[in-house]
């Protein structure tokens, strides 16, 4: 049986002491609430008091973004070998903002997507459509290409075993505007689905998350659907009632 993951990704958001307040917050809410798979994502900046404050809790971490080259003159980046010395245990790749405002396309997050499988890293694949996808009737033909970057890859499908994907409409990133729950599954189905074609097992276990305006208002709804198995959190994330709330809706 698949378990829920409830994913915190605090985007270019928090202060340092802001941040200590929301960890601590978090960690002492989620304490006894091990039913779910709890994670956050902070900016990188972060994560050696995030390591400090949440080793030892239920609460794992990750980054939001890794470079798709293992060491070298790339200023600004930050290495698979950089974030596991601070305890990470997934890292983000592929999310719309990477795709859209820095012009990230399906092989550099392949590439992103196996420095980090290949460093024991658990990648979050992220795919989604645009509202003008979307509005053209596009939105399956996107997601399955997105997917299938990975999919093409040398072990691509046994990869996925050790892997998380996340659909995150880029229409409900931010905007207020949630798919409803029945648009999400369908999307959430269609990706088990297009796996399942290559290994039926790794994408029944396959942990496939939704992400676009989550609120504690509308998680249950959400989380309610059979191919849903948890979030991955923007706004919501940044309060720690919230974030608690949201997952206290995949066991209640």
């Amino acid at each position: 049986m698949r378990r829920y993951i409830v994913a915190g990704n605090w985007k270019m958001n928090g202060t340092r002491e802001g941040a200590k307040e929301l960890l601590l917050g978090i960690q002492d809410r989620a304490e006894e609430l091990t039913d779910v798979d709890w994670a956050v994502f902070p900016p990188s900046v972060f994560l050696e008091e995030t390591e400090r404050l949440l080793t030892g809790s239920n609460v794992a971490w990750g980054a939001q973004n890794v470079s798709d080259k293992p060491v070298g003159a790339f200023t600004g980046e930050i290495s698979v070998s950089m974030l596991k010395e601070f305890g990470c245990e997934y890292v983000l790749v592929g999310h719309s903002e990477r795709r859209n405002l820095y012009s990230e396309d399906d092989v550099i997050v392949a590439a992103k997507f196996v420095e980090a499988s290949d460093a024991g890293l658990i990648p979050i694949l992220c795919v989604g459509e645009t509202l003008r996808e979307r509005e053209q009737d596009r939105t399956f033909e996107v997601v399955s290409r997105q997917v299938a970057a990975v999919l093409r890859l040398d072990n691509g499908v046994e990869r996925l075993a050790n892997a998380v994907v996340a659909y995150e409409p880029v229409w409900a990133i931010g905007t207020g505007i949630t798919a409803t729950p029945e648009q999400a599954q369908e999307v959430h189905q269609a990706i088990r689905s297009q796996i399942s074609n290559y290994d039926a097992n790794i994408a029944q276990n396959l942990q496939i998350l939704y992400g676009g305006s989550v609120k504690p208002g509308n998680a249950r709804a959400i989380f309610a659907m059979p191919d849903i198995d948890g979030g991955l959190i923007g706004g919501a994330a940044l309060k720690a009632g919230d974030f608690i709330e949201i997952g206290k809706s995949c066991i209640s």
